[in-house]
């Protein structure tokens, strides 16, 4: 049997949809049957064999479907392999993506059961047009790397398939 997989994902622009769908992609390749779902539309975690969940980074925070998922299933999250990614900083230099990993292990301090096995951190996508003072003075940027976002893709697969064979699944 298929390991199951769900990814879940909290989105307001669409960026971060983008990069769960890479991911999911890339998890499917890799021979895992994934289910792509917006973190506000998951009900229950029972299917599943692991869990991908990323997030935006807005002003210091996870994206707030994230947040209230992780609240909602750390039981459930406590008992599979997860993996965690989030978007937010503007580059990806190192001072940029350190401040942004601080903000995601604050994030994931508050629900201690759920110990991911990665974490990743990839580039955000700023659209001005699309923002409220005073972001929308910002100079537009997209940090996302497509390889970085494969590369972890493949390392999570392993790490799930891994996790299957440790307890004899």
């Amino acid at each position: 049997m298929k390991t199951r997989i769900l990814v879940a994902y909290g989105s307001s622009h669409g960026t971060t949809s983008e990069v769960a769908s890479t991911l999911a992609a890339t998890l499917g390749e890799e021979g895992l049957y994934v289910v792509l779902r917006p973190a506000a539309e998951v009900r229950d975690l029972e299917r599943y064999d692991g869990v991908v969940l990323g997030g935006a980074l807005y002003a210091g925070r996870l994206h707030k479907d994230i947040r209230r998922l992780l609240k909602r299933f750390r039981k459930e999250l406590a008992q599979v392999p997860v993996a965690v990614f989030a978007m937010g900083p503007r580059t990806t230099e190192e001072a940029d993506v350190e401040g942004s990993r601080k903000q995601l292990d604050q994030a994931l301090a508050k629900v201690p059961e759920v110990r991911p096995v990665s974490v990743a951190i990839f580039g955000g996508v700023l659209r001005p047009g699309e923002l409220h003072f005073p972001f929308n003075k910002m100079p537009e940027s997209d940090a996302r790397d497509w390889d970085a976002i494969e590369a972890w893709g493949k390392e999570v697969a392993a790490s799930f398939v891994l996790s299957r064979v440790a307890v004899g699944v």
